[in-house]
């Protein structure tokens, strides 16, 4: 176990408002590749703005779909792993607590925390191109492009190159992360904006920032805690300490 676990089982015990952020490295635990080690085999002859910005969407629908296919796929076969576990787990034990991540495979919900503010979308929901409606369930095969009843193509409802993150849910994580006392950074590279700003605020709002992540990053010098290590381990032991 980690040294500072116990201590920061303490804090825990004692904070009331608790935020877990959680980046690609989490996912990666379960096996799924990010998005630019994705780029392999059959898709490592595009560029990620061919498969992942409204332009590329534009220019070929069809191929933007069946690499969105394709990576759903991988998240379907994917498990939550003990990281995702656990922080359901502390959720549930704990009052005030906010999870907010920018993955997109759903595995958060599949470990069982109830509503993640999702930064960067969600995988397995689709939303029309032209008026942004909600585009319900994917289809059952890609023989034909899915449309919206205004005629416009369906697309996955994740942000692509270019595009905003999404006003209301970016809201509600910076205050989140603005009310926060203890401030968990986990298995995110803290390179991409402007979820990566979400730390930096909380730590001049007063919040201990904690980061679990095998490597360091550029939150690394301004966490007050960095917990060297694969989330899939800090956290259980996090949990347990709780517990014990």
């Amino acid at each position: 176990m980690h040294d500072a676990i116990p201590d920061l089982a303490r804090r825990l015990r004692d904070t009331s408002r608790v935020v877990f952020f959680t980046g690609a490295g989490v996912s990666a635990e379960s096996g799924i590749p990010t998005f630019r080690d994705a780029q392999t085999g059959l898709w490592a002859r595009y560029r990620p703005e061919e498969l992942a910005s409204p332009e590329g969407f534009r220019a070929d629908p069809r191929t933007v779909w069946e690499w969105y296919a394709w990576r759903r796929e991988k998240c379907l076969a994917a498990e939550p792993n003990p990281a995702h576990l656990a922080i359901a787990a502390l959720e549930r034990r704990l009052p005030g607590v906010t999870l907010i991540t920018q993955n997109v495979d759903g595995l958060h919900q599949r470990a069982g925390s109830p509503a993640p503010l999702e930064l960067h979308g969600n995988l397995h929901r689709l939303k029309c191109f032209r008026c942004e409606a909600d585009g319900g369930d994917w289809p059952a095969t890609l023989d034909s492009l899915p449309h919206c009843a205004c005629g416009g193509l369906l697309r996955p409802a994740v942000v692509w190159f270019g595009e905003n993150l999404p006003s209301d849910v970016l809201a509600r994580a910076s205050e989140a992360g603005l009310q926060a006392g203890l401030f968990f950074s986990v298995g995110t590279s803290s390179l991409v904006y402007p979820a990566a700003e979400l730390p930096f605020s909380a730590k001049r709002r007063g919040a201990f920032v904690v980061e679990i992540n095998p490597q360091p990053t550029p939150l690394s010098r301004h966490a007050d805690l960095c917990l060297h290590g694969p989330a899939g381990s800090v956290l259980p032991e996090l949990l347990a300490a709780l517990e014990g």
